[in-house]
């Protein structure tokens, strides 16, 4: 079974540009919750411009009452300044069932690239062992077309997670076939070598089923923003409900 994990980012962002506490990310991720979703996905920057740490805190005590995963997303390179910790910090306090790291610059307005192994690779392995003494399950963002996925495992993760933005890019043009063929070949590739496969970035109610049609043993997706986008059309229960319905659509072989 293919989990849905929900990216809150894009509420944070929308309270932090008007300050105060609205709207509320933890009433947010409570209502997802509700709908089904089975976690809650955060990706805290150092500069604070949508999930804060003190989110981060909260966000995990949500998810622990009610028993289901959190994950934090981030830089496991970035250092820590005036009200951001670090990734580390944060998850030694929280523990979250999974930290997925992401090369991401303070420049970049999104995540849109994985991990080059041989220029990181062995500047990550000591930070996915101290994740991993957190009690975290450790996740590395790839792109699919990495040919050293494998190396993942080497390193000591336990899964990756897939970019999917080159995807959704193809599905978005009207043929996905070539971009799901180095998508299924990734996977296959990184489950041979032991490592569970996520995917993120981009999916939305659209591209998610054929996504997880042809993609063998995605174990989790974590989707943010185009679910927040549907929800100001649709409601937050609605659209949550919506992407567990292509979960189950794309499991059953109906899509």
């Amino acid at each position: 079974m293919t989990f849905l994990s929900v990216n809150v980012n894009k509420i944070a962002v929308l309270r932090n540009s008007r300050g105060g506490g609205e709207p509320d990310v933890v009433r947010a991720a409570m209502t997802c919750l509700r709908a089904g979703a089975h976690g809650i996905t955060v990706h805290p920057r150092p500069d604070q411009r949508h999930i804060r740490a003190d989110d981060v805190l909260a966000l995990s005590a949500l998810t622990q009452q009610h028993g289901v995963e959190f994950n934090i997303e981030g830089n496991p390179f970035a250092p820590p300044r005036e009200g951001y910790p670090g990734l580390l910090p944060l998850c030694e306090q929280t523990r979250p069932a999974q930290a997925t790291l992401v090369p991401d610059g303070d420049g970049q307005l999104t995540s849109d690239h994985g991990f080059d192994f041989a220029r990181d690779g062995e500047r990550l392995r000591p930070l996915i062992a101290a994740l991993k003494s957190y009690g975290c399950r450790v996740s590395l963002f790839v792109d699919a077309g990495n040919p050293a996925i494998a190396q993942a495992a080497a390193l000591g993760a336990d899964r990756v997670e897939l970019y999917t933005g080159p995807y959704a890019e193809a599905f978005a043009e009207g043929d996905p076939t070539a971009t799901l063929a180095v998508f299924a070949d990734a996977a296959r590739r990184a489950q041979a070598a032991g490592l569970g496969v996520n995917a993120g970035h981009d999916l939305s109610q659209a591209n998610l089923a054929t996504f997880l049609r042809h993609v063998p043993g995605v174990q989790e997706v974590s989707i943010g923003h185009a679910l927040i986008s549907e929800a100001l059309y649709e409601g937050l229960e609605t659209t949550v409900g919506g992407y567990l319905a292509a979960i189950s659509t794309a499991e059953s072989g109906n899509a």
